[in-house]
């Protein structure tokens, strides 16, 4: 419900979607023993995911002559970790897939056991190459190349490995256990190729640095590109985003091959993300790159640090950008494993899914990224139900009449009436969102807030997700915005994972008062209530 000194207006757009057609935890008595069959109740409507099986990163994706690729890690013969090839889809709009055989799997002596993540570069001539970890006979992690083995099959159905790889192997500085996960490169004014490889030096995670004119022999460069405190950099992601004010609007890709261009190199920034392997969370800085020096330096305004930008505040992990050539964005795909028992898993066939592709930018201010569902997904879109101008006082709630969906679409608008009663912000809080949420949740009330949604919700309210708002007072002039995913009360269940979500929202709500809100809400083995509180 909303707080009472909070009084809300709400506007609202529901729409019904139709659908469309852990890490490295070893169990090697579970990985090879196939589903026989699949329970459908709650898969996925309009994420992506395989019939069956383990998913998890998703790795090189692209688009090649009119087709949009995915590759991901995949388990053909089982519902956990393990076997792991680069399954292989396509698609011409980022919403419907059509499978295809295998891209990548354990084939020669430098991956034989295993493929492992990597990415895709295109280079001049317009060919695309793979870089993908493979397991060697010495269970060490070494970098490989791949080609198509037909430029003119636009559907890439086989790749060639050269006898020549590895291209990379971890020389006496490098933890040849914790290597792994290649950038895409990109080309630099000096005529140089450079990747990024992620790693670890005991606690201290590494952006791994390589140069090559040929695309075949590397050398580590003589600095890492960065590193920070906080355990194993996992897939590492590095590429420019247009600032405000340039020639191009912000919210515009940009692709490397566009820098040798001085005017739109001086029209960027760089955007480091990393996976870490101990919090299991993405976080990324944005700041400055030196291609002549290879030094990346982040803004100083941003945390370096696990406390600092995360790209989600969800379940999300080892995700993976691409710059789309036909709409001109780059598009961010992300893995979330969810939270299910690995009996569970085994039960129903299958574990993980893709999140929903995004188009991700720099925003206006220059402080964060900003990411938004690919435009595509609104083809989906069937039913609607709008509610304009509800005002909400205190204590109160309602149901959207007309709304019973089993996955759906939904944007709110909350106008906050009132922020002279906002609670004082706690610095002490600053590093720890999900720690608040979880002390201040959906049920404590406080000056500005909670408000948002109930989700999920059964008819007597007793079974709901809630994703919402607090607003504190940060000084006399500023706010600070928590937003929450509470899910204690989405089940009856007693275990299952519930744990909150949170992170604090880069926005300026002094002048509009105003917030809004889009959640996607995905398949339900019930048709569900959407409540405003």
């Amino acid at each position: 419900m909303a707080s009472a000194a909070a009084p809300l207006i709400v506007s609202l757009l529901c729409c019904t979607a139709l659908a469309v057609h852990a890490s490295h935890v070893v169990y090697p008595e579970l990985q090879s023993l196939e589903a026989t069959e699949v329970d459908k109740e709650l898969r996925t409507g309009y994420h992506f995911q395989p019939p069956k099986h383990w998913i998890n990163g998703s790795k090189w994706p692209m688009y090649y002559k009119g087709l949009y690729h995915l590759f991901y890690q995949y388990n053909p013969k089982g519902a956990v970790w393990g076997n792991i090839i680069w399954a292989h889809s396509v698609s011409t709009d980022l919403v419907d897939w059509v499978a295809l055989e295998p891209g990548i799997y354990p084939s020669k002596p430098f991956d034989i056991n295993g493929c492992w993540s990597g990415s895709a570069t295109i280079l001049p001539n317009g060919v695309p190459v793979i870089m993908y970890t493979g397991i060697d006979p010495k269970e060490r992690q070494v970098q490989n190349v791949a080609y198509p083995a037909n430029l003119s099959d636009p559907f890439l159905r086989k790749w060639v490995k050269p006898d020549y790889n590895p291209i990379i192997n971890p020389d006496h500085g490098i933890n040849a256990s914790a290597f792994r996960d290649p950038t895409t490169a990109w080309y630099g004014p000096d005529g140089h190729w450079r990747l990024v490889v992620g790693s670890k030096e005991n606690m201290r995670g590494i952006a791994v640095l390589y140069r090559s004119r040929d695309f075949r022999r590397w050398i580590k460069a003589h600095h890492s590109l960065h590193a920070g405190l906080t355990g194993m950099w996992e897939c590492p992601d590095f590429y420019p985003v247009a600032v405000a004010g340039g020639r191009r609007h912000h919210r515009s890709g940009v692709d490397t091959r566009e820098l040798h261009d001085s005017t739109v190199a001086a029209e960027v920034k760089y955007v480091l993300k990393v996976s870490l392997d101990v919090t299991r969370y993405e976080y990324y800085t944005i700041g400055w790159y030196d291609h002549a020096k290879d030094r990346y330096t982040p803004d100083l305004d941003f945390p370096d640090n696990d406390y600092g930008l995360r790209y989600d505040y969800g379940d999300f992990y080892a995700s993976k950008s691409f710059y789309d050539p036909v709409k001109k964005r780059r598009v961010l795909w992300g893995w979330a494993n969810e939270s299910d028992t690995v009996p569970d898993d085994r039960n129903k066939g299958w574990a993980g899914i893709q999140a929903i592709p995004r188009k991700i930018f720099l925003s206006r201010s220059g402080r964060q990224l900003i990411q938004w569902p690919v435009e595509e997904i609104k083809s989906l879109r069937a039913k609607h139900v709008n509610v304009s101008n509800k005002a909400v006082k205190g204590g109160e709630y309602f149901k959207i009449d007309g709304f019973k969906s089993v996955q759906s679409d939904v944007e709110a608008a909350f106008v906050i009436k009132n922020l002279e009663k906002a609670e004082k912000f706690d610095t002490a809080w600053q590093t720890d969102a999900q720690g608040l949420c979880k002390k201040l949740n959906s049920h404590v009330k406080g000056g500005v807030g909670p408000f948002g949604l109930w989700l999920l919700a059964s008819d007597d309210l007793k079974e709901r997700t809630a994703v919402f708002f607090r607003v504190f007072k940060n000084n006399d002039t500023s706010y600070v915005v928590l937003m929450c995913n509470d899910p204690t009360r989405s089940s009856y269940e007693s275990l299952i994972y519930r744990p909150t979500f949170a992170g604090f929202v880069n926005v300026d709500i002094t002048k509009t008062k105003k917030i809004a809100l889009r959640t996607l809400v995905r398949n339900h083995k019930n048709y569900i209530e959407l409540v405003i509180y």
